[in-house]
């Protein structure tokens, strides 16, 4: 059995989550909830470039088939096209269900190297931008220097009476306006790598908080609390942090509930179970909470908390 090879990436631009993958020499198996899996399998003749590919967060990669899904300890493969040799994929398959059967998710965090919009005014990080896995993938990015929120479309957040009197724009956008005026007219970013979890200058919540007006703190405290559920998937988080996030999380328990299982801490595991609870509760499926696993410890950190690449 060869090795196989399991880690967690960010899903970016904007963070909107994180992908699980487990990967072998020949297939992977990538999920976005912990719970359902997608197997890919490369033919040898694409192996080199499936090396040198997009990570999952960015693009849809190249020179992988879709041959199996893998759920509730069930594989349950695919139809495969005549250009397979279904006794390799059936055997790529199964090594990967068999792990999968006893593997605990998360995985730990692979993508330490991150591109960050820069501060206008100091060039410090002011907002994540995209991360990867390999030094080698950084070329495969553009050389995007705008930051995007996630849309109202996608994640609404309430206006005012005083916000809807004025016809404001929603959240999301004056918030992505702040931050796009923050990075100034000549806006720049810059790749770095950091050991996972490391803190430093970097912005724990992935955008900077420190604004200079009430106006523009409430804009960002609203947008970040309201994505609470999302940002709780991050690992390495201050533990003061995760605490304002697990409180205001409380107002979207099915969006906590569908993200749990993917959450690599929780402070407080009673008022967890009670946001679970009543997530199926207005589901109108009420089930008991199951103990939490133990987390396994993530990999071993670099040899430097943090380095910019030129």
């Amino acid at each position: 059995m060869s090795s196989i090879r399991a880690y967690s990436q960010r899903l970016l631009p904007p963070f909107s989550g994180v992908v699980q993958i487990a990967q072998s020499n020949r297939a992977r198996a990538q999920s976005f909830d912990g719970v359902s899996w997608e197997v890919h399998y490369v033919p040898r003749s694409t192996e080199a470039q499936r090396r040198q590919q997009m990570p999952l967060g960015y693009a849809l990669d190249r020179g992988y088939y879709r041959v199996a899904h893998f759920q509730d300890n069930r594989l349950t493969p695919y139809v495969l096209p005549a250009v397979l040799d279904a006794a390799q994929v059936n055997e790529c398959s199964e090594e990967l269900a068999a792990f999968l059967s006893s593997a605990t998710v998360p995985f730990p965090a692979a993508d330490v190297f991150e591109y960050w919009l820069l501060d206008g005014r100091d060039e410090s990080p002011l907002a994540l931008l995209f991360s990867c896995c390999e030094a080698a993938q950084m070329s495969s990015y553009p050389t995007k220097s705008g930051w995007t929120a996630l849309p109202h479309s996608k994640l609404r957040i309430a206006s005012t009476a005083e916000e809807q009197a004025r016809q404001e724009p929603p959240v999301n956008h004056r918030f992505q306006d702040m931050v796009t005026n923050r990075a100034g007219a000549a806006p720049r970013a810059a790749w770095f790598e950091r050991a996972p979890g490391s803190a430093g200058e970097f912005p724990p919540l992935l955008v900077r908080e420190d604004w200079q007006s009430d106006r523009e703190r409430d804009l960002c405290q609203r947008y970040l609390l309201r994505t609470a559920p999302i940002l709780l998937m991050l690992q390495g988080l201050p533990r003061d942090h995760r605490e304002r996030l697990e409180v205001a999380a409380k107002r979207y328990a099915v969006e906590v509930d569908q993200h749990y299982p993917l959450y690599p801490e929780v402070n407080d595991e009673k008022r967890m179970a009670a946001i679970r609870v009543e997530a199926r509760l207005r589901r109108g499926s009420p089930q008991t909470t199951e103990p939490r696993p133990t987390r396994q410890s993530g990999p071993t950190p670099l040899s430097k908390d943090m380095r910019i690449l030129e």
